[in-house]
């Protein structure tokens, strides 16, 4: 360890940005067993470690490096997965640049340790290996558990819950479990092979899968409440936040999600009316992206491999103070994205669709309570960019999930959110309970898996109470 004085930061290699650019396969490749055992061995092992401190996971990153760099990777595998449940798939998504890897405490004049490739590198390593194996818990248990959602953290949950040996159930209004993961997700970032492996893996340990189930319609909340002993939400947020200007309804503007999910329906092989017209392809048109977080940069990125003839994104911050993951700007700066900063959209021009964005520029003003400096608009700084293709790329907002389930009963925030009992994690409903991007909005997939787990163990405290009650009455 600690060779990070004689060793220089290197990740996997990266295909160069005009091959990359031309398919969806994923940008980095793996490391071989010398360069993993290497960048390993480059771990301080601070007494403090504050990557793991500031991953929500609190995974045990020093551990699992240390066993990297001892080519012990069995046991690295066990450490990495005894706190995370996708361990390959936070290796490849998880903004580590703000994460593990930007708080590392060697960072400065020597450079983070390369954590995500080494966790990507240490679970690949274990599945080719067979070193993964389905859930066995050491008993079954009569009580189920309903999961609504199949993305990560319901799927974190159901794990959790199988290994307990509770009958899980999730239910999910798509054709494929994942959520976000499947369908919001591009291939050059996650292919979709590893979330359909790890799905595999969850029903082979007995997790049973329910899709094109939509909650109020196909079957209610109410009924699952009678059918299960408890009942979990993790819908994730999917309703995508509306843009304000003149020309917003002018064809050619589509939300993010729309975009990405027939982008994505389309490399899974399935048929995608939108996709084939035109409608939801880039090909051959001036794209326009307005955001600057994570969506936004698949969005563009994936304009580039669609064959889009420009791609702008415009943003009303600068680049310092981008939501978005910097390591995913930077690729798609490679890949030809012209990024505006300090732009934003003040109307959509056209006739009948759009052609063009006319925006104005802006200035960053006094923080706020927060700390965040308010974008301002700069008086005359109009000007317009040509647009064939507009996607709005500003974040999601929950759905009516009370009117959507048909349960009034069920009590949301003033922002669309659904309220819970933060020590229980239940929500207004007995023996209903709700956790990741339903509860705490639009987050990080390595958060969803953190409430997934939290959640999961408080189901259990839930039904184990409850059947020690029932055993009390009945003794008396």
């Amino acid at each position: 360890m600690l060779k990070f004085v004689g060793t220089a930061k290197r990740m996997p290699a990266k295909r160069a940005a005009e091959e990359r650019a031309t398919d969806f396969g994923e940008i980095y490749a793996e490391f071989d067993t010398a360069g993993a055992e290497e960048q390993a061995g480059r771990c301080s092992q601070c007494g403090v470690p504050f990557c793991q401190v500031h991953c929500p996971l609190h995974n045990n990153i020093p551990d699992w490096l240390m066993l990297t760099a001892e080519g012990r990777l069995e046991e690295a595998y066990e450490v990495a997965s005894a706190t995370n449940n996708f361990p390959e798939i936070c290796g490849r998504i998880c903004p580590q640049d703000r994460l593990c890897e930007g708080n590392c405490v060697i960072e400065k004049g020597f450079e983070s340790v390369t954590i995500g490739s080494v966790e990507k590198y240490i679970t690949e390593t274990a599945f080719q290996n067979g070193w993964v194996k389905p859930v066995k818990p050491p008993r079954e248990r009569d009580e189920s558990i309903g999961v609504i959602g199949g993305g990560p953290a319901g799927l974190a949950a159901a794990e959790q819950l199988r290994k307990r040996g509770y009958q899980v159930h999730v239910y999910d209004r798509y054709d494929r479990m994942g959520g976000l993961l499947i369908y919001g997700i591009p291939n050059f970032k996650l292919e979709k092979d590893v979330v359909e492996r790890r799905s595999a893996l969850l029903a082979d340990g007995g997790v049973v899968y329910h899709p094109n189930t939509d909650i109020g319609s196909t079957v209610t909340l109410e009924d699952l409440r009678g059918r299960h002993d408890a009942v979990l939400i993790a819908t994730g947020v999917y309703k995508a936040r509306d843009i304000k200007c003149p020309g917003v309804g002018l064809d050619g503007i589509y939300p993010a999600l729309d975009y990405l999910t027939a982008s994505n329906r389309k490399g899974l092989g399935d048929a995608v009316p939108a996709f084939d017209d035109g409608t939801l392809n880039a090909q051959g048109k001036r794209v326009v992206v307005i955001g600057g977080g994570d969506t936004a940069m698949d969005c563009v990125r994936t304009a580039v491999r669609q064959g889009a003839v420009s791609v702008t994104c415009l943003y009303r911050r600068d680049r310092a103070n981008m939501p978005g993951s910097q390591r995913e700007v930077a690729n798609a700066e490679d890949e030809g994205v012209d990024f505006q900063w300090l732009s934003a959209p003040e109307a959509f021009v056209g006739d009948g669709r759009v052609d063009g964005v006319r925006c104005h520029r802006m200035r960053l003003g006094v923080p706020d309570a927060t700390g965040r400096q308010a974008p301002q608009v700069v008086e005359d700084s109009s000007y317009t960019v040509d647009c064939d293709m507009a996607i709005t790329a500003l974040g999601f907002d929950p759905e009516d999930l009370p009117a959507m389930f048909g349960a009034k009963e069920l009590e949301v925030s003033r922002w669309g959110t659904v309220r819970i009992d933060f020590r229980t994690m239940m929500t207004s409903l007995d023996g209903v309970f709700a956790a990741g991007d339903i509860v705490r909005g639009a987050s990080l997939v390595v958060w969803a898996v953190r409430d997934g787990r939290d959640v999961a163990d408080r189901i259990h405290d839930y039904l184990a109470a409850k059947a020690e009650t029932a055993s009390a009455r009945s003794a008396a």
